[in-house]
């Protein structure tokens, strides 16, 4: 039972929705023909007397499921892989059809396709409306050739070339900064939403995003070895591990399906040889053929083959309503297992968005004045931290006194003139610049700060932070009660910070001032280590090769990007970290339904072989032992649909 999960382009959509209905078709066609003849056999309809009306009834019936799984079965043999789960469904319909169960020889068939339709629907509804990594590659790069800019393909740059790079545009190769200090959005590499500030000769990476000017930079790198490309590589190196293991069933039926072949053979072969050197042995070969095709109806793994898919399809689909979308059953498996969790920090367990937790004015100010201030002076600026003053200051209903001849200093801060005189407004270095005294211990905050300045006084700052969400603790104490005892913070933001929440939240390992290579790097030593598996948590385009990396990787799906959702496994529809804990939790309810159907599918399978095989076990027994016995692990599984809480 075997689910590629494939990204959905444009041409495979049309073709999926095309396969579905087909499939569809063929399934309500054999089921309608399959009852239709039951209903006419418990009714004794007189038509049904004819002996040729039940074979051509149910060999109808037959097709349209039966043939897609011969096909396969076709396919393997062709590979040499003789002994699968579709050689054995064959034979074991065959049979059936052979000894007159026809009803049977279509259940088998129908309840297979039945359960691989409900697996693949599964992971392509999980795949779908997922964008590719390459996508977020620029596609044009603005290059100086011979005294004039024109537009090609990044591909056909070359090392040692000067591009340009407009407000708004992402860096479309590694380059060394040409013009003067600029600030650049991060967030592609970092998942930060603070600029970061790039001086005049240090290098920028591809991905970063110009928020204040046109750029220059001197190419450093070829388009194959730039730092999106390196993600992107990452990403599919890591997704290359993460190949789902063989479905149980199939690795089962390789051991199975020939053992059990081989001794439904050896059931009519071995009492005619007894017979040969027994005279009193009275054999008959249309009885002992009559018990090894019962042998083998028994034998078909219908129940597992059932059961194991809709176990983890009822995860899956109760996981969906709570807003936690699994993109198969592999996913689930592997979340069931995880023993480390670690986070992202801004998006994940904080909200990514900048507010004024503090208003702190030095002694003869008043907080009014120098919120207003600020607010006056970072009207026109769209940078995030510029909004979130602005925002606070309309929360309080202030007026902005008037400002004239407002000027930007690159990686400082603003200066502008009031009717009071000069106000500065902006970083500490800023009033560093200009030589005005401040408070010591400023220097040691590990927050982000906005400090104002007025006619050369120091008049107060602002104390800005990123949110943490609100049911971060209580997500951290949930994983805690799951005995997930390994959790981490790892972050693009500066060490203190991240510091200072792991601090807050109780976790003991974190680390800060992390590239995208240095979080793979750490997940990486965590899994060779005691750790072990590691579920890894995270919104972000720079998310996106930890995310492939880990065992088990959960994305945001509201706030994070289409990147990391598509390097996940495990997406949160709703972006709570609360729902990491139930992620496990329903997981681990799946795992352990999964493993009760096989136990004891296999367990009363055994029962009824060796029942069998003595002449023990009638055609009720083997329909009891398929049939019955797949009912009874269907009921188990559909459990978790209506299970409430995990």
């Amino acid at each position: 039972m075997k689910s590629e999960m494939r990204a959905c382009g444009c041409g495979q959509c049309t073709a999926h929705e095309g396969s579905g209905r087909s499939t569809l078709l063929c399934l309500w066609s054999s089921f309608l023909i399959l009852t239709g003849g039951l209903l006419c056999q418990y009714f004794d309809i007189t038509f049904f007397h004819i002996p040729w009306v039940r074979p051509v009834w149910f060999g109808i019936g037959w097709l349209p499921v039966g043939l897609p799984v011969m096909g396969k079965a076709g396919d393997a043999i062709r590979k040499k892989d003789f002994f699968n789960e579709f050689t054995l469904m064959g034979l074991a319909s065959a049979g059936a059809f052979y000894i007159g169960e026809y009803p049977e020889a279509v259940a088998v068939m129908l309840f297979y396709s039945v359960g691989e339709m409900w697996q693949e629907r599964a992971v392509e509804k999980a795949r779908n409306h997922i964008k590719s990594l390459i996508d977020m590659r620029p596609r044009t790069a603005t290059v100086s050739r011979h005294g004039r800019w024109q537009t090609v393909m990044p591909e056909e740059v070359g090392v040692g070339e000067v591009i340009e790079v407009k407000v708004g545009e992402r860096i479309p190769l590694d380059g060394v900064l040409l013009d003067a200090a600029a600030a650049f959005d991060t967030a592609a590499l970092t998942g930060e939403s603070v600029p970061r500030m790039i001086g005049a000769g240090e290098e920028v990476p591809s991905g970063l995003i110009p928020s204040g000017r046109v750029v220059r930079l001197r190419t450093l790198r070829g388009y194959a070895d730039s730092a999106l490309s390196r993600i992107l590589e990452m990403v599919e190196h890591a997704a290359s591990h993460k190949a789902p293991a063989e479905q149980f069933i199939h690795r089962f039926s390789r051991v199975y399906t020939p053992v059990v072949s081989l001794w439904a053979i050896l059931l009519v072969i071995l009492p005619f040889f007894y017979a040969l050197f027994n005279p009193d042995f009275d054999y008959k070969f249309q009885e002992w053929l009559y018990r090894a095709l019962v042998f083998l109806v028994i034998s078909c793994p219908c129940a597992l083959v059932v059961s194991i898919p809709l176990g983890y399809f009822g995860g899956i689909g109760s996981a969906s309503r709570r807003g936690i979308l699994f993109k198969g059953g592999h996913t689930l498996d592997a979340l069931a297992h995880v023993n480390t969790v670690v986070f992202d920090k801004t998006g994940t367990l904080t909200r990514g968005v900048f507010h004024v937790r503090e208003v702190c004015p030095a002694d003869g100010f008043t907080s009014e004045e120098i919120l207003a201030w600020a607010a006056a002076a970072e009207a026109g600026s769209n940078h995030p931290i510029a909004r979130a003053v602005c925002d606070f200051a309309v929360s309080k209903s202030l007026a902005l006194p008037p400002l004239k001849d407002i000027g930007e200093l690159a990686g400082l801060g603003l200066n502008a003139t009031g009717d009071k005189g000069q106000i500065l407004v902006g970083r500490l270095a800023l009033l560093r610049r200009y030589g005005v005294q401040y408070p010591e211990e400023l220097a040691q905050c590990v927050e982000t700060l906005v400090a104002v300045a007025l006619a050369g006084r120091y008049a107060g700052h602002l104390v800005l932070a990123d949110e943490l969400k609100s049911d971060a603790a209580e997500a951290v104490s949930n994983l805690r009660q799951l005995g997930i005892k390994h959790l981490c913070i790892l972050s693009g933001d500066k060490t203190d910070v991240v510091k200072k929440l792991a601090s807050e939240l109780g976790v003991t390992c974190y680390a800060g001032d992390l590239m995208p290579q240095d979080k793979v790097r750490l997940v990486e030593d965590m899994r060779r280590r005691e750790h072990g598996r590691v579920s890894f948590v995270g919104d972000g385009l720079n998310d996106a090769p930890v995310l492939a990396a880990s065992h088990a990787g959960i994305a945001m799906g509201g706030s994070g990007s289409d990147v990391a959702i598509e390097a996940a496994g495990i997406v949160l529809q709703t972006d709570s970290p609360l729902k990491v804990a139930e992620a496990i939790r329903l997981a681990r309810r799946t795992r352990r339904v999964v493993w009760q159907n096989i136990t004891g599918a296999v367990g009363m399978k055994l029962l009824v072989l060796v029942l069998g095989a003595v002449g023990m076990a009638t055609l009720w027994a083997a329909v009891f032992a398929d049939v019955g016995v797949a009912l009874l692990a269907i009921l188990n599984a559909v459990r978790l649909l209506s299970d409430k809480k995990y």
